[in-house]
């Protein structure tokens, strides 16, 4: 049987097929922020003196201290040898009421002295990274509010997605000015030429045409009449949407390039060309098809149906787009369910996405389970207990690029839109984000560290959230920072846990020095029914076992997603360590999902 996606963009209307309507239009934008603002003027509090090869003081720190003790003997201020430099020179501090007039004669006192080479300030660096002067950022709660949102400005300082391409497998391209400079060209996978509206099936044309319907019923028992959504651009623009431009939003990669692949048009997509799309745009073959000259190294699905199984084709296509290393991100689904009656949620090798709201909290229609890797911002524009297609908060869902058209393109417009189909490319952009900080990422790299550094809902969500709201600083801080204090050492291979048997899932910490810190965070992530089955022990790399959780025959919830703290301050902090599971029961199985390790 062939299955059938549909986009994920709105509360789900029946059950197992999404809908795709939009929030209302929202207010009137706020003013545009500032695009530069003048750094700040801080006094300077210490000088680097340099002296030269031959003087005393450029080899003895003993030396540096005498001379400047007699500098601040001449100068009247209150000076105080801090350290040796990398480069040699010493850093001299003169305290922080010194006044520029102090300064000025403090330098002038070293410049005087023939054994000095240099001296000039201890300046301050800030981050260039500016306030995007786009005229909608400001309804980009999702980017930037603490409670809802996501951190993605602190982020833009390391990285902004450039050389990361991101496939997004949708309706198509409806032409975008806030979009055009970052996409390249894409695919049409829709080999029906009347459900592609184009008249000629598959080619090389990514157009979205449409995917209105003209009556009730058209596309099966429960369907309705409907407009053209214009999905896959208001996916894109979320994504990598043209940044510091006046005008519009800004995207979350906004140096990506977006490779729009269509798959969906009238009455949704097949899982055959969906797959084959998944291929493609990962740098696989597809027959009767041009190899892509701009493989993905991400790619966004925010589309989906009802399946208790994920199809083979669909885990067929996945397995080989991650062989080639390439993330695959979907969306959850709005029926308010479990996430594992509906796919391609529920295949693995992905990351699974559901929806969170302005407040924190579980958006209302998303999706929720075992199967959840972690949330983001979706929106949500009434309550659950509203009537279906009540609008009353238009500014608490997404807002992003679209079109006005009502069936084909027309002119070029913004508006809001909730759902898991918003929630994905979220993840999918801070995924090109990390990429394009770090290259060698590996797709389960990208994966745990998203999952490592999400921060727990504000806000309620019963069912699952996964590891909490994505946080795209902590993250990209994560991959591209150095071995330090906060470094987060992950393996994201998932481990199976069978009846009555003890497994164990390794990490190799290297580039430390000295023992283990007596804080040590271990998040824990295990997908098991009736966790009180399981005894979770961490393994030193000497095979000191310190326990982290007991079996327990009254604990019937499911799964382990807990971050332990424990004093390793004995243990050597290099070396291979592990997570122990022991399943001392019968009935229930599971698997590790991912674990990690925070120094």
């Amino acid at each position: 049987m062939v299955a059938t996606a549909a986009i994920i963009g709105a509360a789900a209307t029946t059950t197992g097929a999404f809908a795709a309507a939009p929030a209302a239009p929202s207010p009137k934008p706020a003013p545009a922020s500032q695009a530069m603002k003048a750094l700040p003027s801080a006094p300077v509090e210490k000088v680097i003196v340099t002296y030269k090869s031959q003087a005393p003081e450029a080899g003895s720190n003993a030396a540096a201290k005498t001379d400047t003790a007699e500098k601040a003997a001449k100068t009247g201020e209150r000076l105080a040898f801090e350290r040796r430099l990398s480069g040699g020179g010493a850093l001299v501090d003169l305290g922080d009421s010194a006044t520029t007039q102090d300064v000025n004669e403090v330098m002038a006192a070293f410049r005087a002295d023939p054994s000095v080479a240099t001296v000039e300030p201890d300046i301050r660096a800030y981050a260039m990274a500016v306030t995007p002067n786009d005229t909608d950022y400001a309804k980009q709660w999702d980017l930037v509010e603490a409670t809802g949102g996501m951190n993605v400005p602190s982020a833009w300082d390391k990285t902004t997605g450039s050389g990361v391409t991101v496939a997004v497998i949708d309706t198509g391209y409806a032409a975008h000015s806030d979009l055009a400079s970052n996409v390249v060209a894409g695919y049409d996978f829709i080999s029906s030429s009347a459900d592609a509206r184009d008249g000629n099936g598959r080619d090389a044309d990514s157009k979205d045409e449409g995917d209105w319907n003209a009556t009730a019923g058209e596309c099966g028992t429960g369907s309705t009449a409907s407009s053209s959504s214009w999905h896959g651009t208001h996916v894109a623009g979320t994504i990598a949407a043209v940044t510091h431009n006046s005008k519009g939003i800004a995207g979350i990669a906004y140096n990506a390039k977006i490779q729009p692949v269509r798959v969906l048009g009238k009455c949704g997509g097949s899982s055959s060309d969906i797959a084959d799309a998944i291929t493609w745009a990962s740098g696989g073959t597809v027959s009767g098809v041009p190899a892509n000259p701009t493989p993905a190294k991400v790619i966004n699905l925010s589309l989906g149906g009802a399946s208790s199984t994920c199809p083979s084709v669909y885990q067929t296509a996945i397995n080989g787009a991650v062989s080639r290393g390439t993330t695959v991100v979907v969306a959850a689904g709005n029926s308010n369910a479990n996430t594992s009656g509906f796919t391609p949620a529920n295949c693995s090798n992905v990351i699974t996405v559901a929806s969170t709201n302005r407040a924190g909290a579980r958006s209302y229609y998303s999706n929720y389970g075992t199967l959840v890797d972690v949330s983001a911002p979706g929106g949500e524009t009434r309550n659950a207990t509203d009537t279906p297609g009540t609008v009353t908060t238009p500014e608490n869902a997404i807002y992003s690029t679209l079109n006005s058209g009502a069936t084909t393109q027309s002119t070029e417009n913004y508006k809001p839109y909730q759902g898991t189909s918003m929630a994905a490319p979220h993840i999918a952009g801070l995924a090109a984000l990390m990429k394009s900080a770090k290259s060698t990422l590996t797709p389960a790299e990208i994966e745990s560290a998203i999952k490592s550094n999400a921060r727990p809902l504000p806000g309620a969500c019963t069912g699952g959230c996964g590891s909490g709201i994505a946080d795209a600083a902590k993250t990209v801080n994560s991959v591209t920072g150095t071995t330090q204090p906060g470094t987060v050492f992950t393996n994201a291979n998932d481990v199976t846990i069978s009846d009555n048997t003890t497994v164990s899932s390794s990490i190799a910490v290297t580039g430390r020095t000295g023992n283990a810190p007596a804080a040590l965070k271990v998040g824990v992530d295990i997908k098991h029914t009736w966790r009180g089955d399981l005894v979770v022990d961490l393994v030193a790399p000497d095979g000191t076992v310190r326990n982290l959780k007991a079996s327990s025959s009254s604990d019937s919830a499911d799964n382990v997603l807990a971050t332990y703290t424990v004093d390793a301050s004995s243990e050597v902090a290099n070396g291979t360590w592990k997570l122990q599971v022991r399943d001392v029961a019968t009935g229930d199985t599971g698997y590790i999902d991912s674990w990690s390790l925070t120094f």
